[in-house]
This record gives structure tokens, C-alpha cells and sequence, in this order.
């Protein structure tokens, strides 16, 4: 058995794209991917003096883009309802008391935030909220 064994070659009982060279490929080409879109805006605008318009309404970016994600999390509900035999067509809908341990969480963290401008302080007690309510409600 052992020398039926030592004749086997690992690669012909392994399929093809599971090979060294196809996971290299794969990374190389992540790589270059991940690398694009960071490297080419950086060349762009190191040379280019960015206008005073553009840096304003850049400030207002992350905090757009955090309270979509917030609201998204606190009032969609992403689950498939069923209504007379059918599927509604969005797959969503809106909820305003659905998640509620996650709203209490919310409205916790934004106090928490306001008073002591801490961002480690608000994510600890967003954490430990949402944890608590969770077994509460």
C-alpha cells in the first residue's frame, strides 16, 4: 500500500484551479485590483491643488455614508414577505419598531457621543446595549 502511495502524485488527485500557481495568479491579480484605485487618484492629485469646494462637501462624505449605513440597519427589514400567495417585488421593507434593542442601542450611542465625544466610549456602549437588550427585549 505504501508503495502505491509513493507512485501517486499529489497533483493529479487534486483538480486544477486548486493548484499553487492558480491561488498566485488569483492573489497577484487582487493585488493589482486593491491597488488601482488607490494608486491612480494619489498620482493624480498630488500635483493638482484640489478647490475649496470640493474639500467642503468632502467633509460631509463619511457622515452621509455612516448614517445610510445606520439607518439602513435600524429601519429595513431585509427578510422576504409573503402577501395573498406572492413575494412583494423589493424583498424589503420599512420598519420603525422592528429592530427595536438595536434603536435603544442607537439613541444610547448618540447621547453617549454627544456628551463625552468618545469614539471608543460610544462603540463600548453601543456594544454592551445592544448585547444587554438583546436578552432583555
Amino acid at each position: 500500500m505504501d508503495t502505491v502511495l509513493a507512485n501517486l502524485t499529489v497533483a493529479s488527485l487534486i483538480p486544477s484551479h486548486h493548484n499553487m500557481t492558480y491561488h498566485l495568479i488569483v492573489i497577484i491579480v487582487a493585488a493589482v485590483a486593491a491597488f488601482i484605485p488607490r494608486y491612480f487618484p494619489m498620482r493624480f492629485f498630488t500635483n493638482r491643488k484640489i478647490p475649496d469646494w470640493f474639500n467642503e462637501w468632502m467633509k460631509y462624505v463619511p457622515v452621509s455614508l455612516f448614517t445610510a449605513l445606520v439607518v439602513k440597519a435600524l429601519f429595513v427589514d431585509g427578510k422576504y414577505h409573503y402577501f395573498f400567495d406572492h413575494v412583494t417585488l423589493m424583498g424589503s421593507h420599512v420598519v420603525v419598531f422592528g429592530h427595536l434593542s438595536y434603536l435603544i442601542a442607537a439613541v444610547l450611542v448618540a447621547i453617549v457621543a454627544y456628551v463625552t465625544r468618545s469614539m471608543l466610549l460610544s462603540v463600548i456602549v453601543g456594544l454592551v446595549a445592544v448585547w444587554i437588550l438583546t436578552f432583555i427585549i
